[in-house]
């Protein structure tokens, strides 16, 4: 059967969380998960489905993709797909193509999976390897350390709380309650929770959102920051314990995350936390 590109409306929505969350296995090499789907959830459902692209054969979703910012496509692939070659072909052709209404002529990235046929046949047209990413995973068999500090999650009465932390942590942000409450009104955020950090004085210092894809499935971390007021105090380790402890609740066997190679501080955080650094990995780029 010939490949079906698609984008699958507010409607298909959920049974694009669904194949992601299948698609999910640990020890796996990482690719974009639920939890990535319901953080950009918070600009709400139409606007993230104008964003979801997919690609079927025979009524089966093979691969879906995010377009997460101008010229950026997350890619995730079935397992059982990553080396199907008609797949790729058709990956290849609608990324490449503007007239396929996929990415824009110019400056483009795509991430996908490192082992995915689509990352060789990227490279036979002219787009090379970007900066390295590093994934890290901390295996949750045992419990999690205390983070030593009070955890509060967060519900819909105290939005505020972790849209003015998301703020503080990341120049630029503009995370409000209601993007709070747009993400949490979305299908992923049934497997997900919102966790601050308090201080001894009483002061919100480190958020975090987790992301189950459920029992058995790596959860993720997407994202984690620390107040610029507060930051050198452990609380990034603190908040990152907190998380792994919340995936471990929910049943995930691993909690991962992935950073810039080049932010040693988050990956130093991290590795504090016992998440085990893996391979780099790179998105494919094309200049402009």
């Amino acid at each position: 059967m010939t490949i079906v590109p698609g984008e699958p409306g507010v409607d298909g929505l959920s049974e694009v969380v669904d194949a992601l969350r299948e698609w999910q296995h640990h020890e796996a090499p990482l690719q974009l998960h639920p939890g990535d789907l319901g953080w950009f959830w918070r600009f709400g459902a139409e606007t993230t489905a104008a964003a979801v692209r997919t690609w079927s054969r025979d009524g089966r979703i093979l691969a879906a993709g995010l377009l997460d910012g101008p010229g950026l496509l997350r890619l995730a692939i079935a397992p059982d797909a990553q080396r199907d070659e008609e797949l790729a072909r058709r990956l290849a052709e609608d990324v490449t193509e503007p007239e396929r209404g996929v990415l824009p002529e110019g400056k483009a990235n795509i991430e996908a999976p490192m082992r995915a046929l689509v990352q060789d046949l990227l490279a036979e047209r002219g787009w090379d390897l970007d900066e390295p990413w590093t994934p890290l995973r901390r295996d949750l068999t045992d419990p999690v350390e205390d983070p030593g500090v009070r955890i509060e999650v967060i519900g819909p009465e105290r939005a505020d709380v972790r849209a003015t932390v998301q703020r503080a942590s990341f120049d630029g942000s503009t995370f409000t309650d209601d993007h709070w409450h747009a993400m949490a009104a979305g299908p992923p955020y049934a497997g997900a929770r919102c966790l601050v950090a308090h201080d001894d004085r009483g002061n919100a210092v480190a958020a975090v959102t987790v992301w189950s894809a459920g029992p058995g499935k790596p959860g993720l971390l997407e994202p984690m920051g620390v107040h610029r007021e507060h930051r050198g105090r452990g609380h990034g380790t603190a908040i990152t314990l907190a998380a792994a402890a919340a995936l471990r609740e929910m049943g995930s066997p691993s909690a991962v995350v992935c950073t810039p190679s080049a932010n040693v501080g988050a990956v130093a955080t991290y590795v504090s936390a016992g998440f085990e650094r893996l391979p780099e990995v790179r998105d494919r780029h094309r200049k402009a």
